[in-house]
């Protein structure tokens, strides 16, 4: 997508409105997070939690091992590893892509996504078989077709693997996890938007609901849920046998999931400056968890944080041109113009409904990453810079490093949980946002 031409007259006027001065510099803090649980070797922790399956393996049986869009921290070595217990075992497993309508709802544009998250038939030690097509094996109540990926239905058994966290859109028993992989991602582009359709305030009970009638079908082995702590790393993988997919098992493991989801050390922000976001860090672009906007229904939606502006100033490249999310910024820099698939994104929009619609729109647009930020700050609403909240971070699963302006800094000093990690210096330089 072209960028407009530099000499449009807001990139530069942006300049002008400025008060006497310049942004204030920023400072590197980070938050403390001792003794977080963690996982030291996740290939021993998966292969581990895998055995109460071994003596459901049968002899050369076809396994299908999911594999979504998102960027969990070490989702090759789980993978690798599962697919190697899966065949150490005696069946003979490959990687299906489950990631709804993500990659342009094309088979080869969710390989590729793969491949940017570093899952290749070479990293995993097995086939990727994609599809679009699906089979229904079911209806909810309303009469809403249940699809299921049609590869992963003609398997012998399929293991699913994610994250559990809670979701960006909604709160309930059962958010993001497997109930969802299995709903959502294994649905494809056509089961994802069925499920969408009925708007977010359903979603989660058409997860639950949806998951429950995958698995009645008899071939869902179970489930390896993936907790991270809050510098997003695996703080846990345990397997949930396929009845409690979608019920008490997969419930007891996001309300753990919650209590370790990262945050920002602060309650209130002038501006924050959001270095990248993108479908690998959140399903929303960024995590509106940490942002504190869903804008599902056109209001913020949550009560903390309260974050005046928001500057984005890049487009993943595990993306792949999908820039859903951009919607839950103020502005940005005029590169993000030329990153953007709008086929990707506006396929990821439809289906995700109203929503993902609202969460699509374009920001402000500026002409580099300084007149972005000045921008923010100029709709802030603070008239003495002196005392900005601005607050940097690289992106949503990175809430603990933060580069903040001194109005923050003073309050870090007196936080115990927060050290000083470097010395001031500028925020942008030759209108580029500094390097870290």
């Amino acid at each position: 997508m072209p960028a407009p031409s530099q000499g449009w007259g807001p990139f530069e006027a942006i300049r002008g409105l400025r008060p006497a001065g310049s942004i204030p510099q920023v400072t590197p803090i980070r938050r403390l997070l001792p003794d977080l649980p963690s996982v030291d070797d996740p290939a021993a922790a998966t292969q581990a939690a895998l055995e109460p399956l071994r003596a459901q393996i049968q002899p050369g049986a076809r396994i299908a091992v999911t594999a979504g869009s998102r960027g969990i921290h070490d989702l090759v070595p789980v993978v690798r590893a599962a697919v190697a217990w899966l065949a150490a075992a005696g069946a003979d497993p490959f990687v299906v892509p489950a990631m709804g309508s993500h990659g342009g709802a094309t088979a080869e544009g969710q390989r590729d996504m793969l491949a940017g998250l570093g899952i290749t038939p070479e990293s995993v030690g097995c086939p990727i078989e994609a599809t679009m097509e699906t089979v229904v094996v079911g209806k909810l109540d309303d009469g809403t077709a249940v699809h299921h990926d049609a590869i992963a239905a003609a398997a012998d058994g399929v293991l699913v693997i994610n994250r559990v966290k809670p979701h960006t859109d909604f709160h309930g028993p059962i958010e993001s996890g497997l109930a969802k992989i299995l709903a959502i991602g294994l649905g494809n582009h056509a089961g994802a938007a069925s499920l969408h359709a009925g708007g977010i305030p359903s979603l989660g009970a058409a997860i639950e609901a949806a998951a429950r009638v995958v698995v009645a079908q008899g071939k869902i082995l179970g489930g390896l849920g993936i907790l991270e702590n809050a510098l997003e790393h695996t703080a846990a993988i345990e397997f949930v046998p396929a009845d409690g997919i979608a019920g008490a098992a997969e419930h007891a493991l996001l309300q753990r999931a919650g209590s370790l989801l990262g945050r920002l050390p602060f309650d209130e922000l002038d501006v924050l400056v959001v270095d990248e976001l993108g479908k690998d860090k959140s399903g929303a672009g960024m995590d509106t968890n940490v942002i504190g906007r869903c804008w599902v229904h056109g209001i913020p939606e949550f009560e903390s944080p309260s974050i005046a502006a928001i500057s984005v100033h890049s487009l993943s490249e595990a993306s792949h041109g999908n820039a859903s999310g951009l919607g839950l910024a103020d502005v940005m820099p005029a590169r993000i113009l030329e990153q953007i698939d709008l086929q990707a994104s506006y396929v990821n929009a439809l289906t995700s409904g109203a929503g993902g619609a609202r969460r699509s729109r374009l920001p402000m647009v500026m002409a580099d990453d300084e007149a972005a930020v000045l921008a923010a700050i100029t709709m802030c609403g603070r008239r003495d810079w002196t005392d900005l909240r601005l607050a940097r971070i690289k992106d949503t699963l990175s809430p603990h490093e933060l580069l903040v302006t001194p109005a923050l800094l003073d309050e870090a000093a007196d936080r115990f949980d927060l050290e000083i990690t470097g010395a001031a210096g500028d925020l942008t330089v030759g209108g580029k946002l500094s390097p870290w």
